[in-house]
């Protein structure tokens, strides 16, 4: 379930439990639900949510998010920036070398297997000859979103979107 703020920015997921109990505690209220799925009780049967609203607005200070090894690996979707590659053991490689004046930041870090890290080396990937698959990027809180759910709802597309 794709939660939003009262102000219909995507704060976050949750599961269906989760988004049940919100609804029912009067703390959120459901937005579009799933046609092909139902909650059942002995008596009752109640929409399946898919995007759920809270009746209040929660103020998030920032939604900036951490670098961190495994915040790369998410980025990068598990595969090296340089061959591609998922099925090697990965490593996180400075585009620039820190020898080289190389910080630690979205824009210079990248997935890559040992393979790749080993031969690109304290060099530029230009000198060793390698080519980045992608420009590494700084993420939003938006992209993490869709690595947390995996594959990704068409209906929830507007709703990402809108910030």
């Amino acid at each position: 379930m794709l939660i939003l703020n009262q102000s219909y920015e995507p704060l976050t997921v949750c599961n269906i439990k989760k988004a049940i109990v919100l609804i029912f505690l009067g703390k959120a209220e459901p937005v579009l639900s799933d046609d092909r799925k139902s909650l059942r009780t002995v008596s009752n049967r109640y929409p399946w949510p898919s995007i759920i609203r809270l009746s209040r607005y929660v103020g998030v200070p920032y939604k900036k998010v951490v670098l961190t090894r495994k915040n790369i690996l998410r980025r990068d979707s598990y595969k090296c920036g340089y061959c591609g590659r998922s099925d090697l053991p990965l490593t996180i490689d400075h585009v620039t070398p820190r020898a080289r004046g190389g910080v630690d930041s979205w824009e210079n870090l990248i997935c890559a297997c040992t393979v790749c890290n080993n031969k690109k080396g304290d060099r530029l990937p230009h000198e060793a000859k390698m080519e980045l698959l992608f420009k590494p990027f700084k993420p939003s809180h938006i992209v993490f979103i869709k690595n947390v759910v995996g594959k990704l709802d068409e209906k929830w597309k507007p709703y990402l979107y809108l910030s």
